[in-house]
């Protein structure tokens, strides 16, 4: 169902401060389900081609360990070789879920690519700018935002490459 934009998460006030057209689409989040992208998809009915997850990955840019953001299609996994070449990086591994959590001030399954604490290299799967709209976390386990990829990609700052498989 979607809803009118109000305060709500710092993903939801990011968009909303940038004047960005967003729809919003909640839904009830089973307490311990694990598997975050895939009850989207089944409670909300959508391709997962369109939904996608907003991933952390560790790499060593310029002598420095950082964090960057991957945000690839529910359909398939981070490729994370070519999320490292998209940086510049010689190699990425996940991020551990805690720093993820520490870094983006959300938790697991609810992590989106808008509002995070700290600003982060992100890279969006190319996959994405074949959508009229794409759907992304809102900031907390089972509210998801629609949004134009072309706002996605500029409000993240993000590259796109093909770093979904």
């Amino acid at each position: 169902m979607a809803k009118k934009p109000s305060a709500g998460t710092a993903a939801i006030q990011a968009l909303t401060k940038a004047k960005v057209l967003f729809t919003l689409h909640e839904y009830e989040h089973t307490p311990g389900e694990t598997h975050f992208g895939e009850e989207t998809v089944a409670r909300l009915g959508l391709d997962p081609a369109r939904v996608f997850k907003t991933l952390l990955a560790e790499v060593t840019l310029n002598g420095k360990d950082q964090l960057v953001v991957g945000v690839v299609p529910m359909s398939g996994q981070m490729d994370l070789k070519a999320l490292a070449a998209a940086v510049g990086a010689k190699k990425a591994a996940m991020a551990d879920p805690a720093a993820a959590e520490r870094a983006t001030g959300y938790v697991v399954g609810g992590i989106s690519p808008f509002g995070q604490k700290t600003r982060h290299v992100t890279v969006v799967d190319e996959s994405a700018t074949g959508f009229p709209t794409v759907y992304v976390s809102a900031g907390r386990r089972g509210l998801q935002v629609e949004v134009d990829p072309a706002d996605l990609i500029r409000l993240t700052a993000a590259a796109t490459a093909p770093i979904g498989r």
